[in-house]
């Protein structure tokens, strides 16, 4: 409904050393969001906060400054400081058990393993929030996850952020107008080529 507030989560780890990491995908794709829109990211408590119009709602896209094993201490106060439930709250991040230009769109469910999506829920107290998951592949050698996750996005992959990015923020805001089952129909049926 046209007044109703959105808080969109893109988690991922502060400092320029992370900035095109894999697990910083939540974080790229609310930067291509917030610069489409014309929109400015401010520097406030827990995280920086930028503000999108988008047809008489506000969405407000969070990238957490409290590093991704952290990041439901962020979310957990923008959720108290905004007119936003848990129902209106959406986390974006990267996911290494989908291969990279795959989107799943979920509206609910466990933390897969993701430590930010694990924050969330233990600092919010529920697991019924939806959650976009922006697959990065598996291509590493057991024990060697960390590595892989902290590392940079390849050249072939940067080229499809911006397309990959684009399918993310037409999936967010058809959840906004039209619930998450449309939602989850457009996002999880065509993935993005590599």
């Amino acid at each position: 409904m046209a007044g109703e507030s959105y808080l969109i989560a893109g988690l991922g780890n502060i400092g320029p050393e992370y900035a095109l990491s894999r697990h910083n995908m939540g974080f790229m794709a609310l930067d291509a969001w917030a610069q489409a829109a014309g929109a400015v990211f401010y520097t406030r408590r827990y995280g920086d906060l930028a503000e999108v119009p988008f047809r008489g709602r506000s969405i407000y896209l969070l990238k957490p400054s409290t590093y991704m094993n952290l990041s439901g201490n962020a979310v957990r106060y923008w959720l108290g400081k905004l007119p936003v439930t848990e129902e209106r709250l959406m986390v974006i991040c990267d996911e290494i058990n989908l291969p990279f230009g795959t989107l799943r769109l979920r509206k609910d469910g466990s933390d897969g393993g993701h430590n930010g999506l694990k924050s969330i829920i233990e600092c919010i107290g529920t697991r019924e929030f939806a959650r976009l998951r922006m697959g990065v592949g598996h291509d590493f050698q057991d024990g060697g996850q960390i590595d892989f996750v902290l590392g940079d996005l390849d050249a072939a992959q940067r080229e499809l952020l911006p397309e990959l990015s684009g399918k993310v923020r037409e999936g967010v805001q058809t959840w906004i107008l039209s619930g998450i089952d449309r939602a989850m129909n457009f996002v999880n049926t065509k993935n993005v080529e590599k």
